[in-house]
């Protein structure tokens, strides 16, 4: 493909570019697409060239949606002046491949001329089970903020017309404290937590921050003066309720706009709390293929196939089209999604073909975030953003090979769930207990002496953090293949709580420590868990630790107890 491009100012400039064909096409084709420009021309402001009428903006503002409530609101709004929006985001974990659906929502909220806000909700990312710690909310938000300018550059959304809020810039204030308070002595405890369900983690005894964040989204629509709120279709409780709170306090009600999720690498919704079920924005080349080579796709499987979903949600969404390279042969682009989805079903696209395709396209539009991070500004925020573990110490000359640091790394600490209990036939105090650990064997039986201690249906169904490596021993006459940890004094025991969120078979690490692979199993001569023990205890907050780091799960949050405090672990 040859490309011309004569610009005549005070002197003349030629442009003269030859390339290959995927470059180009895409982001031509994402010019037309998605700013209604002709072909051959870079993406610029997303000013529309003739005035558009109020009910072709909202065809815009509300195409691609999942769905949308409270149409009039904004139907009313437009025929008067632009549109207000705001589109939140938590600062948890690392933003990931699903992030670019709302960013291809917002270039039509531009495209509509919305006035679009982005809140960089810190104060939530800390609300939600502690995901961000305190100290490093500040940083999350400038990454998350440098992320999203990136995306929107990977897919030529002009940025000068939008407009950044920290959470914590307004949500500690007087007034907005005092909403807050006024909407507590309204809402009930059971809405609350119904509200946010789908977006907070739930627990068995959850923290109440997490009863606080949804009642703090819906202030967020008043202190921010919009017209109306969007989000993915997960938020819709927290949608619903604002519609329902928000006139209680004499404020109005404002429309909100859902749109669709994308599912992550296990055919689930990609989260960032779950790393095996996302591409993250900043993952090199060779690891997104070496991701996409492991996703579920089995040849004419339509219904079961996240690629498809990407390709439906994402790529078709930005591009207008997909181009597939064939083993072989010329490459095919297709400006219809169902057509490339009957094809895939009729098995005349292989798998393979699919996966190369995706994975050239992920590139795409990771390349421009990669070089933007690239620079050591931005790779000292990510670094301080999201301290990575201390490497473990390098083995000796001639020490045998595996993980030699003394800390918690050793350990195999998993996510379980107690799936039956009952009383040892021949030890009246001790219990045994089939914990579902994720393994391919089935349940592990782990035996306890929690009777008397903690009931026998508190139990039952519980998740907990159970230690995987000890060797097995048998405790009067039933081998037990495991502990479950518990806080512990002499007058009480609390098995921990995995946050919420958390998976069967998910690993348990100390934050700040190193991520060295624990050892199969525990040798008693090395005194590993006797020594690491020791230092294992919880925090005021209720938080385990070891020497004062917490224990956590991902970025699904902190293991904690849920009475006692400052206590020993065993």
């Amino acid at each position: 493909l040859s490309l011309s491009a004569i610009l005549s100012t005070d002197r003349s400039v030629t442009f003269i570019c030859t390339c290959h064909f995927p470059l180009w096409q895409v982001i031509m084709s994402f010019s037309w697409n998605s700013f209604g420009q002709p072909v051959g021309e870079l993406p610029q402001a997303p000013e529309p060239t003739k005035p558009m009428s109020p009910e072709e903006k909202f065809e815009i503002i509300t195409r691609h949606l999942q769905e949308h409530t409270k149409g009039e609101v904004l139907q009313k709004v437009l025929k008067e002046r632009d549109a207000k929006i705001y589109w939140g985001t938590a600062t948890t974990g690392k933003p990931h491949l699903a992030y670019f659906v709302p960013m291809s929502k917002i270039s039509d909220f531009l495209r509509a001329g919305c006035e679009v806000t982005i809140l960089l909700a810190d104060l939530h990312a800390y609300l939600d089970n502690m995901k961000a710690p305190w100290e490093l909310l500040h940083l999350r938000t400038e990454y998350y903020k440098e992320c999203i300018i990136g995306m929107l550059t990977s897919i030529g959304v002009p940025i000068d017309k939008l407009k950044f809020v920290i959470g914590t810039s307004y949500q500690l204030t007087k007034e907005y404290t005092l909403d807050g308070l006024k909407l507590f002595t309204m809402c009930s405890q059971h809405d609350a937590s119904k509200a946010g369900s789908e977006v907070v983690k739930q627990a068995e005894s959850p923290p109440l921050s997490g009863l606080i964040y949804p009642v703090y989204q819906w202030l967020d629509e008043e202190y921010l003066h919009c017209d109306a709120q969007f989000g993915g279709v997960d938020q819709r409780k927290i949608f619903m309720s604002a519609e329902k709170y928000m006139p209680k306090l004499g404020y109005k009600v404002r429309a909100h706009l859902m749109n669709k999720m994308v599912p992550g690498l296990t055919g689930d919704k990609m989260s960032s709390s779950e790393v095996d079920s996302k591409i993250d924005l900043l993952d090199p080349p060779n690891a997104v293929k070496k991701k996409i080579k492991k996703v579920f796709c089995e040849p004419g499987n339509v219904d079961k196939n996240p690629l498809l979903e990407w390709i439906e949600k994402v790529f078709f969404v930005i591009f207008g089209e997909f181009t597939l390279a064939t083993h072989g042969g010329d490459p095919v682009v297709y400006t219809d999604f169902a057509q490339l989805k009957a094809d895939f079903a009729a098995e005349k696209i292989h798998p393979g073909d699919l996966k190369e395709s995706v994975i050239a396209v992920l590139n795409r539009l990771l390349d421009p975030i990669r070089e933007r991070f690239a620079s050591p500004k931005l790779q000292k925020l990510a670094n301080a953003a999201y301290p990575p573990p201390p490497k473990a110490p390098k083995a000796k000359k001639g020490a045998a090979p595996g993980n030699t640091a003394m800390d918690p790394s050793r350990l195999d600490m998993r996510v379980g769930k107690i799936v039956k209990v009952e009383q040892h036939p021949d030890a009246e105090k001790l219990f045994i207990e089939q914990v579902d650990l994720g393994e391919e064997s089935g349940p592990r039986t782990i035996i306890s002496g929690l009777v008397g201690r903690v009931d026998k249906s508190a139990l039952e169904g519980r998740m907990v953090v159970a230690l995987c490596n000890l060797k097995p021993s048998k405790m009067r006459g039933i081998s037990s293949q495991g502990m479950l940890l518990c806080a512990s004094t002499p007058d009480a025991v609390e098995p921990l709580d995995p946050p919420a969120g958390a998976q069967v078979g998910d690993r348990v690490t100390c934050q700040g420590q190193s991520d060295g692979a624990p050892d199969t199993q525990l040798k008693s001569k090395q005194k590993v868990w006797e020594t690491l023990q020791a230092d294992l205890k919880t925090s005021k907050e209720r938080v385990a630790t070891w020497q004062g780091q917490p224990l956590v799960v991902g970025d699904a949050g902190p293991v904690t107890a849920a009475s006692l405090a400052e206590v020993e672990i065993k």
